[in-house]
């Protein structure tokens, strides 16, 4: 197989086109920068701004020849202008779309996220049939769920494709997630919301990775695999703060000690937003309404449909796979495995 993976520099990105390359296919990265990393292992890397005006056009060379596209580039940020999320989630994923067309590239695997169905309420194993709320609380799951929507929309005899939903991916590379969690505890800013209990899904690199590979296969393989999302997990929910708490303490790190209730962090961040948004601030606000949200209520999800459409299942837990990541304390930088 002929692959391009967009977003080759991220996370997900990085670790998709490693695996593709272990299992002896031709992958081609395009990001927004040179990737000597990827380079040096062999991978092709082209560079092009997925937000570009004539994006599409340039795609198209760089998709010449391929038979899928993963595309999991994204703008994933907490806060920022409206304009930007729409190019980097909406717009990107349009000129994706596009460009596939234009190339005759037959499969298109998308990376979405499970916060596109997220609502102010408990998750508690739904599965795919969960509406788009009609409102979202931030600009993240709101204009992912648009990309999410074109994607799907355009499953055709032409162009067969799917969405993944993995949810809180981490493991050796992280940049996001687990980055995150370690900087706050360091800085003092941790502090747990809600009442601590609430359960959630994590997704494993190496397991959403393989997601990635076997949805490539179900879209040319199985026909009903086509033009649908797919929640992707671990399979069991865990305490968010118990896991929360692990991972502090296999960096050495004490256990989070303030608490807050979720009543009060939604007020607290209400109020910085009204401040971010009154005086046209542009970097993360300390807490967002969404952000409080998904740290005090339940989140987690049937995988059924993955399971039966896809042939995916979980290599191991979240406790196995936390310890297989950072058991020596280790975090980003150590890419996952091939």
């Amino acid at each position: 197989m002929k692959a391009v993976v967009t977003g080759g520099s991220g996370f997900v990105g990085g670790a998709v086109c490693r695996r593709l390359q272990s299992l002896g296919h031709d992958v081609t990265a395009v990001g927004r920068r040179p990737n000597p990393v990827l380079e040096a292992a062999g991978i092709r890397a082209v560079v092009q701004d997925l937000v570009a005006t004539d994006a599409a056009a340039r795609l198209a060379a760089a998709f010449a020849g391929a038979d899928c596209v993963f595309h999991t580039a994204a703008h994933v940020k907490m806060w920022g202008p409206r304009e930007a999320f729409v190019r980097g989630n909406v717009g990107a994923t349009e000129g994706v779309i596009a460009a596939c067309r234009l190339a005759g590239v037959g499969r298109l695997v998308f990376t979405s996220s499970p916060s596109v169905v997220a609502a102010d309420h408990d998750l508690r194993g739904i599965d795919e049939s969960q509406p788009y709320p009609g409102t979202h609380r931030a600009l993240y799951p709101e204009t992912k769920a648009a990309a999410e929507r074109a994607v799907l929309a355009a499953h055709g005899p032409g162009l067969k494709t799917l969405a993944l939903r993995p949810h809180l991916i981490f493991g050796p590379g992280d940049t996001n997630l687990v980055p995150t969690i370690l900087k706050r505890a360091r800085a003092g800013r941790l502090v747990e919301v809600g009442g601590g209990s609430n359960l959630v899904d994590l997704t494993f690199i190496d397991d959403c990775v393989s997601a990635h590979v076997l949805a490539a296969t179900a879209l040319d393989e199985r026909p009903s695999s086509g033009g649908r999302a797919y929640f992707i997990s671990q399979g069991t929910p865990v305490p968010l703060w118990g896991w929360i708490g692990r991972v502090l303490a296999l960096h050495g790190l004490p256990p989070v000690r303030r608490k807050v209730s979720l009543r009060t962090a939604l007020a607290l961040a209400t109020a910085a937003e009204a401040v971010w948004r009154t005086f046209g601030l542009r970097f993360d606000p300390p807490l967002t309404r969404f952000l409080a949200e998904e740290m005090a209520t339940d989140h987690w999800f049937d995988i059924s449909a993955a399971r039966r459409e896809l042939g995916y299942e979980p290599s191991c837990t979240v406790w196995e796979a936390t310890e297989r990541s950072f058991a020596h304390g280790g975090t980003a930088g150590r890419p996952a495995r091939a």
